[in-house]
């Protein structure tokens, strides 16, 4: 299917598909006229790569870990996954850091702006 298709089919826009395929995450087909040409399993594979999107995993841990999420699993299936998921759990880590800190400079903001607050105005007597 041509990229117009494979977008409504993935519910991704083209741009989106370019973007996965500039980044290595998918390699569509070619038709002799050069135009990209998707199946059913980049169809398959572009929407596991949203998923991973949408959850917030950088782009270069799903190129990682994505040609493994294919595979049968073996041994060495075992370890991709288990570095994998190393990695997910230190990137929500830092997450969570960044997340705190930004709520520690929120706080600051906050008391900062309760601190500044005009003095009420005077009413005439």
């Amino acid at each position: 299917m041509r990229i117009g298709e494979a977008s409504r089919a993935s519910g991704v826009s083209a741009r989106s598909l370019r973007y996965y395929e500039d980044e290595g995450l998918i390699v569509p087909g070619r038709c002799g006229n050069g135009y990209r040409d998707y199946c059913r399993s980049t169809i398959d594979q572009v929407r596991v790569i949203r998923s991973l999107l949408e959850s917030g995993l950088p782009v270069r841990l799903i190129k990682d870990v994505l040609p493994h999420l294919a595979a049968e699993p073996d041994a060495d299936l075992r370890d991709v996954c288990a570095e994998f998921l190393r990695e997910v759990r230190r990137y929500r880590d830092q997450l969570a850091a960044r997340i705190a800190s930004l709520s520690d400079q929120q706080a600051a903001l906050d008391a900062y702006l309760h601190e500044a607050r005009p003095a009420e105005p005077m009413t005439g007597t």
